[in-house]
């Protein structure tokens, strides 16, 4: 085999050429994905299983069960969370591998509880979905054949047994145990997996086990690269100051030399010779860039991205390498108190300008997170895109998603409010489930760090809200309360933070969605939510006020509204008989999970529409009707810039075919909301409004210049005749809403018949 040859250009100007034999490579990994079998623990048959994968669609393949989205088939599967399920492969490695001197097995994601064995040996025991595991397999490991076995106990068993020992329930809103035949008792809380496998008022009760990413074996010698990370110091339009941090595991003492390259332009920013320990080093090496290519967001300038590789040299040999790409951008959280004392400004800065939100919630994109493919993942970024979006809110119910998701964000420029998993429930806060969840928050931290998309990590969905105002106290005595909260305050005001801080320095942090943010730990303290923090909104649909609430309603920002409807007939078919297609029958009540969803939005319809001719044009008109409502919400918003800085609804995606407050559904199919969304959040926007007897006509602009132009007025009845007719210049400085009209109302009641328009 040729030799490889790494060409290095020195500070002093000198080339360092070192060449890396193809058989002597130094780090080596292979995926493990085929030939897997899996069985219901205590069965004799095995079938085949598609790895990643999870027990359910397994199920589904070999025809043991039923679609658990047709109809009401979920109902009758919920036994699969309630058995033991184990998965094996047998696979070969090669003698070049086995002569590595450090061989490990890798599990990018095992869902939940899960006994590894090698060989019928125990290698570890997985408990936490969201976290990767490894171990070191290389005393195991044999020439030729190898078997792998993983055993996934029952989280439904697990959970019931943590609910026992706690000693009283903790509450979980949207665990809907009722369906999964367990009455009241309520265990996703426990439990380190994504709680939207538990129910949630938008989507079904399907606990998933399985192997939900890939499994990968890695072998190595001497040394290798754990971690790259391109720390942004300061960024400005001028300069960017970055530091490259180097994690480096050895197995001995030795001398090494580290480098920082940028791939595009083949030029080495940096080196460093450092003296290796044994065990994990970290190393930095500071890099300036000259007139850095920024990254922005979408609509505001290039996604720009920078691909560095660092390298681990000793010698002449290559030991490892590590690619990352990034973009230079500099994201901040501006919370400023108003001149007035009222409140605080709550907008993002992103270099040095200050963006308003435009944009979605986001959930799982399925309830079987495998099926979730690279293209699907495309799909619903480009929407969000197209529709003008330039953030999605990465809800606390679901996971942290797979890398390719926010590959595609920096690609876009879709920026990232990101949640950690939690949602909805308080939580324990014994030792282990805390040392838990903070070995998955530092995983995933790290993980995501260089992604220039992340914006802002949250603690939680709703919690703080919910402790404060749904009644969870008073199910409590004095020193339970005192508990659970001691425990709210520890994760979400200390332990989280710190790991953001430590490990994403400079990276903003939100304790809870929505909250005020004064990062008091007094539960009871006041709480006037539209003058300071985030915002969400739900007067409009749970409360059944009227969409013009949302005109004056309006916080610094709206983090989440929404209203739904129903996906379009071609999707009902998708799950349904024709018997089924009615908003009373008993299959579109079950898909239904907000309640009496179906009868309130005819509610909605009957207060704005006349009558629904048949059911297809039911869902028609309840879509316009989605669409008219939550666009009014999204254009008074941006009409409210700079006091309100960001307009998320809820939420442009489904994890099944069902009613819901999507944009679009489950096949990424366009609701008219999404198309309301694309004009409401056009980068220049028409708004009229209504207020004070007057017609007021505001243009709100994203652009960073300031523009001129003219603009023209008519008026029209339904006949279509020209009633009024006018033109005026307009001046629009850049990033901010303006008032370029006023006309009294006055003006067109004497048209004649247009009282009731205004």
């Amino acid at each position: 085999m040729k030799n490889i040859y790494f060409i290095i250009s020195l500070l002093a100007g000198a080339t360092l050429l070192i060449s890396c034999s193809g058989e002597g490579k130094q780090v080596v990994k292979k995926e493990l994905t085929g030939g897997w079998e899996f069985r219901q623990a205590g069965t004799e048959k095995w079938y085949p299983a598609e790895v990643p994968g999870c027990v359910h669609t397994d199920l589904l393949k070999n025809k043991q069960i039923e679609d658990p989205f047709y109809r009401m088939n979920e109902k009758d599967l919920q036994w699969i969370d309630k058995k033991d399920w184990e998965y094996r492969v047998v696979f070969t490695t090669d003698r070049s591998f086995q002569k590595m001197k450090h061989k490990e097995i890798i599990f990018k994601g095992l869902d939940t509880y899960a006994d590894v064995y090698l060989n019928d040996s125990l290698i570890l025991k997985a408990e936490n979905m969201f976290r990767e595991w490894k171990a070191d397999i290389s005393s195991l490991l044999k020439e030729g054949s190898n078997e792998l076995r993983i055993y996934f106990h029952s989280p439904i068993k697990i959970g019931l047994e943590k609910l026992e020992k706690n000693g009283y329930p903790l509450p979980a809103a949207n665990d809907y145990s009722e369906i999964g035949g367990m009455g009241d008792k309520r265990v996703s809380i426990f439990i380190r997996k994504a709680p939207y496998h538990f129910g949630w008022d938008w989507g079904p009760r399907l606990v998933t086990s399985g192997i939900w990413r890939p499994i990968e074996l890695q072998g190595w010698n001497e040394a290798h690269m754990e971690d790259l990370f391109i720390r942004q110091d300061h960024i400005t339009r001028e300069q960017a100051e970055i530091t490259a941090l180097f994690t480096v595991y050895s197995d001995k003492e030795m001398p090494a030399m580290l480098s920082i390259s940028d791939n595009d332009l083949k030029q080495v920013l940096g080196t460093r010779e450092v003296q290796l320990k044994q065990g994990y080093n970290t190393f930095d090496i500071p890099v300036k860039i000259s007139n850095p290519r920024l990254w922005w967001s979408h609509g505001l300038g290039e996604q720009n991205i920078y691909t560095f590789t660092g390298s681990l040299l000793t010698g002449n040999t290559l030991l490892d390498s590590r690619m990352v790409s990034t973009g230079l951008r500099d994201i901040k959280l501006i919370q400023k108190t108003d001149p007035d004392g009222k409140g605080e400004s709550f907008y993002f800065q992103l270099n040095g300008v200050p963006v308003f939100m435009k944009g979605a919630n986001y959930i799982p994109n399925d309830a079987f997170l495998p099926r979730v493919t690279n293209e699907r993942y495309e799909d619903v970024v480009k929407r969000a895109a197209d529709a003008n979006m330039n953030m999605l809110r990465v809800w606390g119910g679901g996971i942290y998603e797979n890398d390719v998701f926010y590959d595609l964000c920096d690609k876009y420029g879709i920026l990232l409010w990101h949640d950690f998993m939690f949602a909805c429930s308080m939580y324990p806060g014994d030792n282990e489930f805390l040392e838990n969840v903070r070995n998955e928050a530092v995983q995933n931290v790290m993980r995501l760090r260089n992604h220039p998309s992340i914006a802002l990590w949250c603690g939680n969905n709703e919690i703080e809200t919910a402790w404060r105002n749904w009644g969870w106290q008073n199910l409590y005595n004095e020193q339970q309360k005192k508990e659970i909260w001691k425990a709210y305050d520890t994760l979400f005001h200390k332990l989280l933070p710190s790991v953001v801080n430590e490990y994403a320095p400079g990276m903003p942090y939100w304790w809870s969605s929505p909250t005020q943010g004064l990062n008091v730990t007094d539960y009871n303290r006041p709480y006037r939510e539209l003058y300071s923090g985030d915002v969400h909104m739900w007067s409009v649909w749970h409360g059944k006020q009227p969409f013009s609430l949302y005109e004056k309603y309006i916080g610094r920002f709206m983090s989440e509204y929404g209203f739904q409807s129903f996906p379009e007939m071609k999707t009902i078919e998708s799950f349904t008989l024709p018997e089924d297609r009615d908003i009373t029958s008993e299959v579109l009540n079950w898909h239904q999970r907000s309640g009496p969803g179906n009868m309130l939005i005819k509610t909605y319809l009957d207060m704005y529409y006349k009558p629904a001719l048949n059911f297809e044009h039911f869902l028609y008109l309840n879509q316009v009707l989605q669409a008219e409502g939550v666009s009014l919400a999204m254009e008074a918003h941006r009409r409210a810039m700079p006091w309100c800085m960001g307009s998320l609804f809820w939420q442009i995606n489904d994890c099944w075919q069902a009613p819901s407050w999507s944009s679009t559904d489950y096949f990424g199919r366009w609701k008219a909301l999404h198309y309301y969304a694309r004009k409401a959040y056009k980068p220049l926007l028409i708004s009229p409004e209504v207020k004070n007897d007057s017609l007021f006509i505001y243009m709100v602009s994203d652009s960073l210049n300031d523009q001129h132009g003219v603009l023209r007025f008519a008026l029209y009845n339904f006949d279509g005749n020209l009633l009024l007719k006018r033109e005026k210049e307009a001046n629009i400085p850049g990033n901010t809403s303006t008032v370029v009209w006023v006309e009294p109302i006055q003006t067109f009641t004497q048209l004649g018949k247009l009282q009731d328009v205004f």
